[in-house]
């Protein structure tokens, strides 16, 4: 009989915090630098039993929050523009600056959930505690904070972006608008389909699965764990996917410009960071088809890819990240066991806060 020993690179240990900073390289100083815990070591986090009422979260508040931090670079883009009399923003500045952007809305929302984290606990909190960033894997959380972003943001300038549109021109177009409501709701769904397949694929596929193992490791993942992968699944999460949705939507005839395509993947980067959360509320995505995902059903919670880490290994449930819409017409939807309607406490709700 031979033994297997585990693989030390396996290790989802975390004690780096609390250890020899002595010891710590760039990327430990990074996270540590740009405060993107997932938890603060000093507060108590609240433990709730899978029965106790599970405060929900409104799509309102979520549309608010995203659009407010989506809006900001852009308004810094015109800024620059009329002040320095410019008529466009090259394509190298123009990277950066939403590189810039993308990479402090993802920390700033890793904040908010630390302390939503802290105010209501997390699922399955009666059971196990939330994985850290493991020790051997510090590195491939820091940089996946900005390979992520940047390869998403150097796609979009690739495909969409025009140095001569400049926001105003976009933003002072009604039709503009109209547009952007219906790309809001499809981008994610869209983007879901392929992201489903990719994702089923890599389990149900005995090859691709050694690609997707590592993401798999964290059985109670917390948002900086989103992109916690290796660099084969890393490609199709951070360039394949989103470059087959822009090419799906644009073969249906709904085009998207740079500034759309940055709106939409605001949305998707939010509900992304906080799938991979944990947090014990019942939130369902912000997008503006909400209406029709509820009447089919088909919308997700925060629990669904919580129990697809927690439950699936190579053989799982809840492959869809955005909504349950392909889950529910291909037969994979799991069943949730703390965010069930019995226990969605409607009046004592919870908030996205904005400040």
């Amino acid at each position: 009989m031979t033994s297997t020993k585990p693989n030390p690179r396996d290790s989802i240990k975390s004690t780096w915090r609390q250890g020899d900073r002595n010891d710590w390289t760039i990327h430990h100083w990074l996270i540590e630098i740009l405060n993107a815990h997932p938890v603060s070591l000093d507060k108590e986090i609240p433990v709730h039993s899978k029965t106790d009422k599970v405060p929900h979260v409104g799509q309102a508040n979520q549309h608010i929050w995203v659009l407010l931090h989506a809006f900001v670079p852009l308004a810094i883009h015109q800024a620059w523009l009329s002040l320095t009399g410019h008529e466009s923003l090259g394509a190298f500045a123009a990277f950066n600056l939403y590189f810039t952007a993308f990479n402090a809305v993802v920390v700033r929302e890793v904040h908010i959930l630390r302390r939503l984290g802290h105010k209501y606990g997390f699922l399955d909190g009666d059971g196990h505690e939330r994985d850290g960033v493991p020790d051997v894997g510090v590195a491939k959380v820091a940089t996946s904070l900005y390979k992520t972003t940047g390869s998403r943001i150097a796609l979009a300038i690739y495909l969409t972006y025009r140095s001569k549109q400049s926001p105003a021109d976009a933003l002072g177009n009604w039709t503009w608008w109209a547009w952007l409501v219906l790309q809001i709701g499809l981008y994610g769904i869209v983007l879901d389909f392929w992201f489903y397949w990719y994702h089923r694929a890599m389990h149900d596929v005995g090859f691709l699965w050694k690609f997707h193992r590592t993401h798999h490791l964290t059985k109670h993942p917390n948002a900086l764990l989103s992109a916690y992968a290796d660099h084969e699944q890393e490609f199709f999460d951070m360039v394949g996917v989103p470059a087959m949705t822009y090419l799906t939507l644009r073969a249906m005839g709904v085009p998207l410009d740079f500034y759309q395509w940055w709106i939409c993947h605001q949305y998707i980067a939010y509900t992304e960071v906080w799938g991979h959360s944990g947090i014990r509320v019942m939130g369902t995505p912000p997008t503006t088809f909400a209406w029709l995902l509820k009447v089919l059903r088909c919308e997700i919670v925060i629990e669904d890819h919580d129990l697809h880490h927690r439950k699936g290994w190579r053989k799982s449930y809840n492959y869809g990240k955005q909504t349950r819409l392909w889950d529910r017409i291909f037969g994979t939807c799991g069943d949730r066991m703390e965010a069930v309607e019995e226990n969605v406490d409607h009046v004592n709700t919870a908030h996205m806060p904005i400040l």
